[in-house]
């Protein structure tokens, strides 16, 4: 049913099911609370409703494709807001054939391109490049806690799935010294039966790893507060939400050396170590745990970057973004 309203009508498209703890349905719903404090009435939906409305706004240029040429078949004139996400930018954009031409045509038909990093801006094609602008994510601040006196604690958050490299962190842990302090709590939801044996079975046989499968968000942010570090294995991301939750509390990252973390985190964060490396990751938190010098580097690189992921700056570069895009 349509909205009865005399404010501007808003659909926001994201694949990912209610209830989700994805962060394109948790990027979706901050977006849909900024639209509400700039007096537009928006929905969510997981596709494009067939109603009439006067902004699509869709997350995923290849899973969202079909609800935005619908929608832009059906109203040309109305406008289309795309936010890109890391597997947009990262696999589905350089792959070939239908996948590569849908994600394009996304791209052609939106009048306005968002990227969460500043990172992306260099891997969109050049002709799409005027229509877009960096938006980055922020998070409501929660107070870092005191992490734990006896031991070095890491945080890895991201449900387990290839794309995520989740079990990085595990292959890492032997190569730790034996008198390392170092535990890692593991959460996410694993997304294959194969990916739950393991986690299950590494949460059996190594005394420092404990998989939590998926909290809640009020949990998951409990215990990345409580953290020394968090830990981002991931192969390709377009702007993990955990990793601005992160640089919100002022917890250190250690993540690995991709575009889509060098566009949260910096070129020059010291916290960098090559894809897939476990033994460069081990080496790293144990750099973290035991020298004071380079932990205190990671915090004074994270707290420069604390000002782009407050909920004001989000909030004015989404009302500027709208005014470019003249609702009618």
């Amino acid at each position: 049913m349509p909205i009865l309203s005399s404010k501007p009508l808003i659909e926001i498209v994201t694949p990912a099911p209610p209830g989700s703890l994805h962060g394109n349905r948790i990027t979706a719903l901050r977006w849909q609370g900024f639209l509400k404090n700039l007096d537009y009435s928006s929905r969510l939906t997981q596709s494009w409703s067939g109603n009439h409305i006067n902004l699509l706004i869709a997350l995923h240029a290849y899973r969202s494709h079909s609800s935005i040429l619908q929608f832009k078949q059906q109203y040309p004139n109305q406008p289309v807001i795309l936010i890109m996400t890391g597997t947009d930018l990262y696999r589905d954009l350089l792959s070939e054939g239908e996948v590569r031409r849908a994600v394009r045509q996304s791209m052609q038909l939106a009048s306005q391109i968002v990227l969460l990093q500043s990172a992306s801006l260099d891997r969109i094609p050049q002709e799409f490049v005027g229509k877009a602008s960096v938006i980055y994510q922020s998070t409501k601040g929660v107070t870092r806690k005191p992490p734990p006196k006896r031991h070095f604690q890491i945080s890895v958050i991201g449900h387990l799935r290839p794309e995520k490299d989740p079990f990085c962190i595990t292959r890492a842990l032997p190569h730790l010294s034996s008198v390392s302090t170092i535990k890692v709590s593991h959460l996410g939801k694993a997304m294959s039966p194969q990916m739950q044996a393991h986690a299950k079975e590494c949460n059996t046989h190594m005394a420092r790893y404990r998989w939590l499968d998926e909290q809640t968000h009020a949990k998951t942010m409990q215990i990345l507060s409580r953290s020394h570090v968090m830990a981002i294995t991931s192969l390709m991301e377009g702007g993990a939400h955990v990793v601005t939750e992160a640089i919100a509390i002022g917890v250190p990252v250690i993540a690995t050396d991709i575009a889509g973390n060098r566009g949260l985190l910096g070129d020059d964060y010291p916290g960098y170590y090559p894809v897939g490396d476990e033994k460069a990751l081990a080496k790293l938190l144990q750099k973290a745990e035991n020298d004071p010098a380079f932990y205190q580097s990671l915090e004074k690189a994270i707290q420069r970057r604390r000002k782009l992921v407050q909920p004001a700056f989000e909030m004015r570069s989404i009302k500027d973004l709208l005014s470019r895009c003249r609702l009618n």
